[in-house]
C-alpha cells in the first residue's frame, strides 16, 4: 500500500488562482506562490491529503510552453518560495505532485533558441521532431517542426533522442532534490512515447519511495499506460464524462456501464485519477442541468474505485464555462479571505469536506472490491467490500425520494454517515430511503465511531441556484453565456454554426463526414478523431480538408 492508494487530491492551477499576468515578461519576480500558503489549511480541512499543482516552471504564458524546467515561473516567485511551499504542505500531511510538461517546450527554451540561432550547426537540432530547414512557419523561423495540437508555440521534443531523455530524467531528479516533490502528473501522456515513459518510471522508482507518476490520458485502454513498467495512474476522462451526462440524461446505465468497463480493464489494480472538472473542462456546477445533482455526482466520485480529486473552487460550487478562444474562466483568481469560512457557511463545501474525511476514515472505500447492487435509470447502488465488511452507496437522480432494498446481513445495522440515519436489516435485506437528487453512504454501525459525527451534513440543504460566494466575474460571464445559448437555440435552424462555434462532438462528426467524402474511414481513423477532444485542434483539423 502506497500513500497514493489512500489519497484525496486537491488540484490547483497556480497562475490562475494567484491572478498572475497572462504573459511573462521575464523581468520582475512576484512572490505570488506565497499567497497560496493559507490555502494549505483549507485543503486539509476539506479532507484532502494530496495536492496536484501546476504548471509551475518558467514559461511564456499559460504555463505549458516551458522555457526553464529548473526555475519557478517568476510570476509566481523563486525556487525558495516553491521549496518552502512544499515543505509547508508536508508539515500538514499533504503530499505534492507537479505538472511535468515533457512532451513539448516553448520556443524560448534554450535548445530551441539554439536551433534558431545556429540552424543546421546547432547541436540541439535533433532535440525536436522533424526539424526541416527547407520549411517555414508563421514565426518565419526559416524552418518547420512538429508541434502539439497544431500549435507551433509548443515544439514537440524528440523523445527517441537519448540526450532528451537524459535531460528530462535529470529534471525529475532535480525536482526531488530541490523541492522534495512526491510525484508528477505527465502532461499529454497519451502522445508520449512508451519507451520514454518507461525511462521516466525507472527514475521514479529510484528517486523516492512511492514516487507517483500519473498521466493525462483522454480515452483508450488505460492499462496500456497503467502497469508495473510505465505509469501508476492516468486521468479517468471516461468516468468524468459519464458522471455528468449520466445525471443530465437521468441515465445511471451509462455510469454503471463505464464502471464495469473500467473494472474489466484492470479491476482494483487500476487506480485511476477520478475528477469531475479540471483546468481544461467546464466546472461541474456549470455542466449540470439540475444543480442539486452536485450531491450524487460527488458521492459517486468519492466512493467509486479510483483516486478522487477536487479542482480548486469547485468545492464552493462556482461556475466556469469554457470560452471559444480562452480557458481563463476555468482558471479564475480566488481570494482566500472570501472563502476561508466556506466549510461552515457553504453547503457545497460542507459536503466535500464530509466526503473527504469519510474517504480518509474508510479504507474499505480505498481498497474494497466493487459490486453493483441496484441499477435503474434514476437509482444506482453498489457495495465496496473488504475483509468481510461492506459499505453500501446509494444515489438517486430523480425528483422524488426512492426506497431501495439492499442485501445485508440479517439484523445488521447500518448508519448513513452523511445524515446520521440508522437502519437495521431485516430478513437479510436493508430497506433504505434515498432522498430526491441526493445519495447516502451506509456504513456498518460497529465500525462507526464518534468521529463520524463531525462529517455529517444536511445535504438536502443544497439549493438549485448559483452559490452566492461565486466570483462576480464568473457569474456575469455565465449569465451572458446562457443568453447566448438561448439565442443559438432560437436561431440554429436558420444560421449555420461556424467551426469555432461548434461543440467538440459536432467538430468530430464534421471531420468524419469530410473523411467519408474522401474515401473509406477505417476504425483507426475514427478512433483518432474521437480521441481528440481539444476544440482548437479539431477546428484546425476540420479546416485542413479541401
Amino acid at each position: 500500500m502506497a500513500w497514493y492508494d489512500e489519497a484525496v487530491f486537491y488540484h490547483i492551477y497556480p497562475l490562475g488562482l494567484t491572478g498572475a499576468p497572462k504573459q511573462n515578461t521575464y523581468q520582475e519576480v512576484e512572490h505570488r506562490l506565497n499567497t497560496l500558503i493559507p490555502w494549505i489549511d483549507h485543503i486539509k480541512n476539506i479532507g484532502c491529503n494530496a495536492l496536484y499543482i501546476g504548471p509551475l516552471f518558467e514559461s511564456v504564458g499559460h504555463g505549458y510552453e516551458t522555457t526553464d524546467y529548473k526555475k519557478l515561473d517568476c510570476r509566481l516567485g523563486t525556487n525558495e518560495d516553491l521549496k518552502n511551499f512544499v515543505s509547508e504542505c508536508h508539515k500538514a500531511g499533504i503530499k505534492v505532485i507537479f505538472d511535468g510538461v515533457f512532451n513539448h517546450t516553448g520556443r524560448d527554451f534554450f535548445a530551441f533558441k539554439d536551433i534558431k540561432e545556429k540552424r543546421e550547426a546547432s547541436s540541439y537540432k535533433d532535440w525536436y521532431c522533424n526539424v526541416n530547414f527547407y520549411g517555414n512557419n508563421e514565426y518565419n523561423d526559416g524552418f518547420s517542426y512538429d508541434n502539439w495540437g497544431g500549435y507551433n508555440l509548443l515544439a514537440k521534443l524528440n523523445q527517441h533522442n537519448p540526450a532528451v531523455r537524459d535531460y528530462i530524467c535529470d529534471v525529475i531528479r532535480f525536482w526531488v532534490k530541490e523541492f522534495d516533490v512526491d510525484g508528477i502528473r505527465l502532461d499529454a501522456a497519451d502522445v508520449l512515447d512508451f519507451n520514454y515513459m518507461q525511462a521516466l518510471r525507472q527514475v521514479a522508482n529510484e528517486v523516492k519511495p512511492d514516487f507517483w507518476l500519473m498521466g493525462e490520458v483522454i480515452h483508450g485502454d488505460y492499462t496500456r499506460w497503467v502497469n508495473e513498467g510505465t505509469l501508476h495512474s492516468v486521468t479517468n476522462y471516461t468516468l468524468h464524462k459519464a458522471l455528468y451526462s449520466g445525471h443530465n440524461d437521468h441515465n445511471y446505465f451509462e455510469i454503471a456501464h463505464t464502471v464495469k468497463r473500467l473494472q474489466d480493464m484492470g479491476g482494483n489494480k487500476l487506480k485511476l485519477y477520478n475528477f469531475v472538472d479540471n483546468h481544461d473542462v467546464e466546472r461541474i456546477y456549470t455542466k449540470l442541468n439540475n444543480k442539486k445533482h452536485f450531491v450524487p455526482v460527488h458521492i459517486l466520485m468519492y466512493t467509486l474505485p479510483g483516486v478522487p480529486s477536487i479542482y480548486y473552487g469547485s468545492e464552493f460550487g462556482i461556475e466556469g464555462r469554457k470560452e471559444r478562444f480562452s480557458d481563463d474562466s476555468l482558471r479564475p483568481a480566488l481570494s482566500y479571505d472570501e472563502y476561508k469560512d466556506a466549510i461552515d457557511t457553504n453547503e457545497y463545501t460542507k459536503l466535500i469536506a464530509a466526503l473527504g474525511k469519510l474517504r480518509q476514515k474508510l479504507d474499505i472505500v480505498s481498497y474494497g472490491d466493487f459490486k453493483e447492487l441496484v441499477l435503474t435509470n434514476c437509482q444506482y447502488a453498489f457495495s465496496r467490500n473488504l475483509n468481510g465488511k461492506s459499505v453500501l452507496v446509494t444515489v438517486n437522480n430523480a425528483d422524488n425520494d426512492a426506497n431501495l432494498s439492499l442485501p445485508a446481513g440479517n439484523g445488521a445495522e447500518y448508519v448513513g454517515v452523511l445524515s446520521g440515519v440508522k437502519v437495521k436489516a431485516n430478513g437479510g435485506m436493508l430497506l433504505v430511503n434515498v432522498n430526491a437528487n441526493s445519495g447516502e453512504i451506509w456504513v456498518p454501525s460497529d465500525i462507526v465511531d464518534e468521529g463520524y459525527k463531525h462529517i455529517q451534513v444536511e445535504i438536502s440543504e443544497i439549493k438549485d441556484t448559483v452559490v452566492e460566494n461565486a466570483t462576480k466575474e464568473v457569474s456575469v460571464e455565465t449569465t451572458r453565456e446562457k443568453v447566448v445559448d438561448k439565442v443559438d437555440v432560437a436561431t440554429k435552424t436558420t444560421t449555420p454554426k461556424t467551426y469555432e462555434e461548434m461543440t467538440i462532438e459536432e467538430l468530430q462528426e464534421a471531420i468524419l463526414e469530410k473523411m467519408r467524402k474522401n474515401g473509406p474511414v477505417t476504425d483507426q481513423m475514427k478512433k483518432d478523431v474521437m480521441e481528440n477532444v481539444y476544440h482548437n485542434s479539431l477546428v484546425t483539423w476540420v479546416k485542413s480538408f479541401n
